[in-house]
């Protein structure tokens, strides 16, 4: 039945000057190939025909796409630019008996978008030979029959076109038949008259040839029984049937009805119907009632896997004339095929600071309906910086519309929806999800405006004084806060003898003992630093307030301490009335605040109820008159206290002489005061002096 065992030896012998003609037009490439090429054959060079480098290619992510189908027939070799087939190209399993095969494939580049349209014109290989329904036809002939009488034989069928298809017929050499091919019209014509007595069977070998080179052919064998008159054969009402069929029709749905009829009577007029050629695809999708030539649906008929049918129908009386109708059945789309949405390319992460209008992604969009089933309309979900562009074809750009800020919103699901135009229209919804990429924009701020910390004097050193505390929004790195001292200096050192701070933390730790009476206050400031590039700051004042200890014991300044009793000696009139000012107790305290408040007390004294001292005032006073009978040399201890906690105090030693005359007392005559001392009396009596005057 042909050398389908030789496809090299064809395409060789086919397609040796095989010529690959390209045309360039609005951007669209055209490639002329025939069909069962190998794997890996090359049908042209992109690269050199769209004019861009080996580069480019793989930088823009080139890649094919293919249209109603999930075979991809070829791809391309990014590394010599060059488009080669990947997968086996059937013409007759693509296209049938079409004059003309198409595979449109969809060539994109990405960054930025760019689609050439590429045509693959699978060109016809004979690869198929004729073939007959049957291996042996029977014809049951009259004798009677006249010469020139017509019977149909049904024509070889070949699954390739043009030139490869049937070209003629060709019949054995015989005394009774010849051979009449018209318009595919194949029929045995009586050229002699039969004679059953002489010859009741006759066997004839039809020959079907197509153009093809090799040239193919297929063989049927003809039994003619030589009957007595049945000269009538079935006559369709039509030559050609045509019906329409949507398509998803269930099955028993009556497509159409073919009729024959034949004059004869009895047996020889009854007519039954059957197909005649019918492919291995098509067996199952229709049946006919032998009885009344009914055609129904038995298989399923989808629009998008074809799109019209096309068969011959055999009309044959009781014994064995035949004749032959063509049905040809249009499937009519409906609108069962829902869009479908194809991600293509998606920016992981968006850095925050891209402009409005910046490409993120690209969709593409199909749907396999036809005509307004087929019309697809797109759209984003509202509330998101996003939108839709339409691009090429049905292809989409999602761009930004609106600035983004990775504090605020990190992530983003945005639903895409495809509606298609169809009655009633069909729809399906892609979720996406868009990350945004953080920019350090963001300097960290401090929680408040301003920091205190209050420290008392005779701190340990390392002793936590405060905590500072900045926040970033930023991620990671960018949010990371690093804490330092800006260089300064308190009481002319480096501020950083005085403190420091944990650069993780922000704790802020004394690095010395504070004494509250060298300084009591001072200020740092503080810087909090992101670890982003290039790094953002911000500063904060720390203000540091020493509280006072009572450190400090009461200092007397007068009665000098430590001096010569006749030093400290001062003479008390005898005639000192109660409440005369005698003498008077000079101290002052480092400290500050309570632990300053200084109070006087006698401790212990020669008379006890003669003398009195002012708590506060440290003023001596006589509490009576002085008498004959008082002694002449009265000695007071004087106690001063501070008012801290636990109170501090210092005591000192007065010494009183009741006498109107110094000379008087026997003990203190030989008593000489070298210039020295007269100086020392005058620097105490100018201090008594302004120490009364500050009290």
């Amino acid at each position: 039945m042909g050398d389908k065992g030789f496809p090299s030896l064809r395409l060789i012998l086919c397609f040796a000057s095989f010529i690959v003609t390209l045309h360039l037009v609005h951007g669209d490439l055209s490639y002329s190939v025939p069909e069962e090429m190998k794997r890996d054959s090359v049908i042209g060079n992109l690269a050199k025909d769209l004019g861009l480098d080996l580069r480019t290619l793989s930088s823009r992510k080139a890649r094919v796409d293919f249209e109603g189908t999930r075979k991809r027939y070829c791809d391309i070799n990014l590394s010599t630019g060059e488009l080669v087939t990947s997968e086996r190209m059937d013409r007759e399993s693509l296209c049938g008996k079409k004059p003309s095969c198409v595979v449109k494939v969809d060539l994109v580049l990405e960054n930025p978008l760019e689609l050439h349209r590429l045509s693959l014109h699978v060109q016809d290989v004979n690869d198929n030979s004729p073939q007959f329904n049957d291996n042996l036809i029977k014809m049951e002939i009259r004798e009677s029959a006249d010469k020139g009488n017509r019977f149909s034989i049904e024509e070889a069928h070949d699954a390739d076109i043009g030139q490869n298809a049937v070209q003629r017929y060709s019949l054995q050499k015989n005394d009774n038949f010849i051979l009449a091919v018209d318009s595919n019209k194949v029929e045995l014509v009586l050229d002699n008259k039969l004679d059953r007595e002489k010859q009741s069977e006759i066997n004839l070998l039809l020959t079907a040839l197509d153009g093809g080179s090799p040239q193919r052919s297929g063989t049927v064998v003809i039994h003619v029984t030589v009957l007595d008159a049945n000269d009538n054969a079935p006559v369709f009402s039509q030559a050609v049937y045509k019906a329409s069929l949507p398509e998803n029709s269930p099955p028993d749905t009556i497509v159409i009805n073919v009729s024959a009829t034949d004059a004869d009577e009895g047996v020889n007029g009854d007519v039954t119907y059957q197909f005649g050629h019918v492919s291995e695809d098509d067996i199952n999708i229709f049946s006919i009632d032998s009885k009344t030539g009914q055609i129904r649906v038995s298989g399923v008929i989808d629009f998008e896997e074809r799109s019209s049918f096309e068969m011959r129908v055999k009309a044959k009386d009781g014994l064995g004339l035949t004749s032959y109708a063509k049905v040809i059945i249009d499937v009519t789309d409906m609108n069962d095929n829902a869009p479908v949405i194809y991600l293509k390319s998606l920016t992981n992460l968006i850095p925050e600071n891209v402009s409005p209008g910046t490409e993120v992604g690209i969709i593409n969009v199909q749907d396999r309906d036809s005509e307004n089933n087929g019309q697809v309309r797109c759209s984003i979900q509202q509330g998101v910086p996003f939108k839709l562009v339409p691009s090429i074809k049905n292809y989409y750009s999602v761009v930004t519309t609106g600035q983004l800020d990775r504090e605020l919103v990190s992530d983003y699901n945005i639903t895409i929806t495809a509606t298609d135009e169809g009655s009633p229209p069909l729809s399906s919804s892609k979720t996406v999800q868009l990350s945004v990429a953080d920019i350090n924009d963001n300097p960290p701020v401090f929680e408040e405006q301003s920091y205190s910390a209050y420290v008392t004097e005779n701190n340990k050193p390392g002793s936590t004084l405060c905590s500072v505390t900045a926040r970033d929004p930023d991620w990671r790195q960018n949010g990371t806060v690093i804490y330092s001292l800006l260089p300064g200096e308190v009481n002319g050192a480096p501020v950083s003898s005085y403190l420091s701070v944990n650069g993780d933390t922000g704790v802020i730790h004394a690095v010395r003992s504070f004494d509250y009476e060298q300084f009591r206050s001072f200020k740092v400031h503080v810087m909090a630093r992101d670890n982003g590039s290039p790094p953002l700051s911000s500063n904060v004042t720390v203000s540091v307030f020493i509280s006072d200890v009572n450190d400090n014991s009461p200092q007397i300044l007068y009665p000098r301490p430590g001096g010569q009793g006749s030093f400290m000696t001062e003479l008390v009139p005898k005639a000192a009335h109660g409440g005369s000012l005698v003498s008077k107790v000079i101290a002052v305290d480092a400290d500050s605040g309570q632990n300053a408040w200084l109070s006087y007390h006698i401790v212990k004294s020669t008379d006890p109820g003669l003398f009195t001292i002012g708590l506060h005032s440290g003023e001596i006073r006589t509490q009576r008159d002085i008498s004959e009978s008082d002694s002449m040399k009265q000695n007071l201890i004087v106690a001063v206290k501070d008012n801290g906690q636990p109170s501090l105090s210092a005591t000192c030693s007065m010494y009183l002489l009741i006498s109107d005359n110094l000379a008087e007392v026997p003990e203190l005559k030989d008593i000489s005061y070298d210039e020295k001392n007269s100086k020392l009396t005058s620097y105490l009596i100018i201090a008594l002096v302004s120490v009364s005057t500050f009290f």
